[in-house]
Order: C-alpha cells, then structure tokens, then sequence
C-alpha cells in the first residue's frame, strides 16, 4: 500500500510551486519508503509517490512508475488476480521488467484502455498520465476500500489519498455543515445522493466504481462507470448455490495471500473472521504466519475473548491478544481522529487501531479481515424486518416458519402491523418512515436554531430504492453503510503501515452473491445461512452455529465515564457551540455515556465532529 499526491494544470507555475514534498510527507504512515516525484514533459502534471512494498519490492517497481514511455501511474493498492492478467498480457505480446502488480496495471490499461478495470479484482485509488493522449486518469475501486481526494479551483486540479495532505497542499479547509448535520441527526458519513461529497467544502472523493478523464487545460473532463454489481436474482440449488460459493470464496482467499511480505489475520469470536482464518489454514501459503490478532475486554459482557481463544486453539493459530487499558483510551482518541480527518461515530474504531498497530508490531504487514460479509450476507439483525416483510408481502411469512424460528434463537425484533401493513404497501411505508426521520432529525437535541434552519432541507435520509432484503442489501454495500468502514479500516492501518486485504469483497463472490435470492442469506430464522452451511466441517461448530452474531463492540459506556474521555468530550462540545453548530444549553447537560451502537446518543458524535470546526 502507498501514499500520493499531485497536482494537474495547464498553467505550469502552479505545477511547479504546489508543494508536493509536504504533502507526500504527511502521508508518510501510507508509504513509509523514500518518496519519489515525477512531472511530466510538458510540466502540466506533476505526482509524489511513498511507497509501502507488499508486491516485488525491487527497486524497479517504485513509483511513480512509467511503463513503455507512455503511462505514468502513482498508485496505492493491490491488484490481487496480477498474475492471471500478467499471463493473458503476455500472450498478448507484452513484456514485464518486474514482477508488480503496477506494471501490470499499466500493461492492462495499455492493452484495453478505461475497460481493463472492470477485469481488476482489488482494492486500489491511482493518477494515471498518459502521454499520447495528454490526459490524466484516475480510478477506485469499486467497493471504495482505498481513498482519493481532489479539489479543483478552476485553475488547477490538486488530488491525494488523504484529506491532511490537500491541507498541506494549500486547499481551504471548512466544514460542510450540511453533512455535519447529517452525521448528528442520522449518525450519516456519507451522503446517499451525493457520494462524492465529503464533510469539507469544495473538495470532494472519487466515487467508488467510477474513473475520471481530465486534460490538463480542463476542456475535457468526464466521469466513467466501471465493474458495476447488479441484483440478478435466479434459481439455484442449494448444493450448487454452496459449492459455489465455497469455490469463490476460497479463491478470493488464495489471491488475497500473495505477498512477499508476512501475513496474518484478525480474528474475534465470530463468523467472519474464523471463516477467514480457518481458510487462510488451509492454504499452506509460505507467508501466512498464523499470527491472529484479538482484541479483548475484559469484563465487558460482550467481550469475545473465550471464543476467539477456542478458535486460535482449533486453528492452530498464534494468537496476540489486544487489550486497551482505560489510561490509554483518550490517547487512542486523539491518534484516531486526527488520522481518520473525518468524523468516527462510535468507539469500536479505537480497538480497530489497537489491533492494527499489535499486528504491526509482530512483524505482520498485511492482514485478511472479514469485513463486508455483514453487507452482502444479511448478518446484522435489522435485515429480519426487510426479510419478513419480503415475506409476508408475497403471502409467505406465516408458511415460512422463519418468525418462530428467529424466536426460538433469541430475536426479538418487532414485526407489527405497521411492517405487516408496510409489506402490502411497501412505497407507501417507506414515504411514512422518511417522514418520520425527518421530523426526529429536526427534533435532535441541543441543535442550534440557526444550524437546524439552515440545513434540515439538506436532510439525505434515503431507503433503498428495492424494499426486498437484496435490495438493501445492495443500498448498504454500494451506496450508504459498507464505505464508512471501509474508510475507517484503510485510514486506522495505513497509520501503522500495514495493508488489511478483503476476501469478502471479490467482485466475482459479491456478483454471484447478488443472483441468490434471499432464502440463502436468511433462513431457519439464521444470517449468513449460506456461508454457515459452507463452512461445514471447517469452522468450529461453537463459533458457526452461534444463535447471534458476535459484533466487534468494545465497553464504550465504561470509556466515556473516564475523566479524560469527558474532557475531550466537553470540549469538543464548547467547539461546536462557538461554531453555532449547538446551542449553549448544552454545556449545562452532564455526558451520558451510553453504547457504541446506541441509537439516538449524540455525546460521542460531538467529540468526533470537533474536528470539522
């Protein structure tokens, strides 16, 4: 994984003065290797490049790297099929000096041109020159797991894989009050309509999925779509639907073990991460260290620690156990927040970072992860309402027997008339509930009147546009939900140099995900039920078969009692009164500390959102 940054203008001076080196040099957690610059012929284009070497780290592979004296690239990501696409490349004519990935996304983009991305499988942001056609590209991929900023002043095009160093690069900072709103009313970091927008004004990210063409004088600039995943539901059976899964899913792990550097695993007391370990095992790969990481709460109720260790038992796994002291916690808010630049909702983030920084401490410098099967397997429990309302929509929740069942494993999510007659009318229940948020987001607490004035017609409340369980489904995965911890997860291990890989997150897996109908992700009143039944006989029963999911929650109410944490808490609160974001009534309230999951709990979001203002 790497850092970069640059600048694109007609008008040279700009190229010249913007000060890269200071930009490159903020992002030094991102490429901790020598940085390298590059402009291009013209002094139009201009890129800084910190490298991080997981893929050949020979010294001909630095970047930016120019591949046949036409493409320039500066990149930051993995593609993990590089050596199937280096082998088709090859029998095509092209020639590798190296062993890269970079050089065969260069040779691809030769070779096909925009098209070769809907061939990627990986995570990657990249600037690309191309000097026979004087344009710069860029790209991300189509989850959003690695970052790209731009802002644009109508001179000058300036763009880096973080917000720190467009700061560093001259661009105003200030707040966008309509997405700080959005956060403190919805708990939103993002904006559904608006996908480029970030909680800064005029400087925004490249959508997931999407490329961008730009000449250097800006007389061309146009936006593409790639590698788009659709809802193509269709019959399987499940014996096939299983081996088939088993199948991608496996091999989305094999890809995601190529390295030449140590790799290891996260590892909590649920389905995701054992599902990852236990696969990782199997694949004998000569750089999987079986180093599983953990972190542990002890005496918190939902601490994982007695599960994960069963696991790293019957894996045979060398398990680092992560403990964050209470003396620790307000140090660990402060290094978050500032790396992340944009706000962080709940605390589960700081044990994140804490598990991130062990592993790199243990020499592993990238590792797998289970995130994105909650997105696009139905694993959290408010996808039983849209299930049961599929359900009953089409006559079938009282046959189904998947009511009974989700009771008889402790789910007690409401399902009354309203989501009964919601099923009937589903567009009609879903105009009710929109209205609904919008009157309680009006109504949140210790608002400032001006702020609310200003900005609630700006509410980005959004339900999915299908109301079926793949069609929220896919809203999480692609439009709002699933790129927050993306985010969060890309930024809190770039800090620590180290790369977290996906395996549930193979666009092959995710596609074959979205032509299953809904059954194979709830039935017999379980989540994940396809998944479940594909990991038969490979992870421990304990773990497989638990009536519940485990979440990654960390004793976030016993934090926020700490006095240190309280501090920083009120002060981020006397930061948003000054701001006119609250009203003053607010410092006379005393902070309830409450859940990381906790609905309407605004206390930690105004920490979080003090670093806007």
């Amino acid at each position: 994984m790497c850092g970069f940054a640059g600048v694109l203008s007609a008008d040279q001076s700009v190229v010249r003065d913007v000060p890269l080196h200071q930009a490159i040099a903020c992002l030094r957690h991102r490429g901790p290797e020598p940085a390298a610059f590059w402009t291009d012929a013209t002094a139009q284009c201009r890129f800084a490049h910190g490298r991080l070497s997981i893929i050949d780290p020979d010294l001909r592979a630095r970047q930016p790297f120019t591949y046949n004296d036409r493409i320039t690239i500066a990149y930051n990501g993995e593609l993990y099929n590089y050596v199937e696409l280096r082998e088709e490349l090859r029998q095509s004519g092209f020639a590798f000096d190296t062993k890269s990935d970079t050089e065969v996304l260069c040779a691809a983009w030769m070779a096909w041109g925009p098209a070769c991305l809907d061939r990627f499988d990986g995570a990657f942001a990249f600037a690309l020159w191309d000097a026979q056609e004087a344009r710069m590209y860029a790209a991300r991929d189509r989850f959003g797991e690695k970052p790209f900023y731009y802002h644009f002043d109508g001179n000058a095009f300036y763009f880096a894989s973080e917000l720190k160093a467009l700061w560093t690069m001259g661009v105003q900072r200030k707040a966008n009050d309509a997405m700080a709103y959005n956060f403190l009313t919805l708990g939103y970091t993002t904006n559904p309509f608006a996908p480029d927008e970030t909680f800064y004004d005029n400087v925004f990210q490249l959508q997931a999925g999407k490329y961008l063409c730009i000449s250097p004088d800006f007389a061309h600039r146009a936006f593409g779509d790639f590698g788009s995943i659709f809802i193509e539901e269709r019959a399987w059976q499940d014996a096939d639907a299983i081996s088939e899964f088993r199948r991608l899913l496996g091999s989305s792990v094999r890809r995601r073990l190529r390295s030449d550097v140590a790799v290891g695993t996260s590892l909590s007391g649920g389905l995701d991460s054992a599902t990852v370990a236990a696969l990782c095992r199997r694949e004998h790969s000569s750089t999987f260290t079986h180093k599983a990481f953990t972190a542990v709460f002890p005496g918190f109720e939902k601490d994982e620690r007695a599960l994960s260790e069963l696991l790293a038992s019957r894996l045979d796994l060398d398990q680092h156990i992560v403990e964050i002291r209470d003396d620790e916690v307000a140090a660990l808010m402060d290094a978050v927040q500032a790396q992340q630049d944009e706000p962080v909702a709940s605390a589960s983030a700081l044990a994140q970072w804490a598990v991130f920084a062990a592993a790199k401490r243990a020499g592993v410098t990238v590792l797998l992860d289970g995130q994105g099967a909650d997105e696009t397997l139905a694993g959290y429990e408010k996808y039983y309402r849209w299930y049961w309302q599929q359900l009953s929509g089409a006559g079938k929740l009282g046959s189904s027997g998947e009511l009974e069942a989700a009771r008889a494993l402790g789910i007690t999510k409401p399902f009354g008339m309203f989501s009964r007659a919601a099923a009937r009318m589903p567009h009609f229940g879903a105009a009710l509930l929109e209205q609904r948020r919008k009157k309680q987001a009006a109504r949140t607490p210790f608002l400032h009147p001006s702020f609310v004035e200003r900005n609630r017609l700006h509410l980005n409340y959004m339900l999915p546009p299908q109301l079926t369980l793949n069609g929220v489904l896919h809203y999480n995965t692609f439009t709002n939900g699933l790129e927050e911890l993306l985010r969060l997860a890309d930024r809190n291990s770039m800090a620590h140099s180290l790369e977290v890989r996906l395996p549930f997150l193979s666009p092959e897996l995710v596609q074959f995900l979205f032509t299953l109908p809904a059954n194979f992700k709830i039935r017999e009143g379980r989540t994940k039920w396809i998944l479940r039944k594909a990991m038969e006989g490979i992870v421990p029963d304990e773990v497989l078969w638990q009536p519940r999911k485990t979440g990654f929650e960390p004793p976030q109410a016993r934090w926020m009692a700490l006095p240190d944490v309280q501090e920083r808490i009120a002060e981020g609160r006397r930061k948003l009164v000054d701001a006119g974001v609250l009203d003053a009534s607010v410092l006379q309230q005393k902070i309830q500390p409450h859940t990381a999951y906790a609905a309407a709990a605004p206390d930690w979001k105004y920490w979080a959102l003090s670093v806007l203002y």
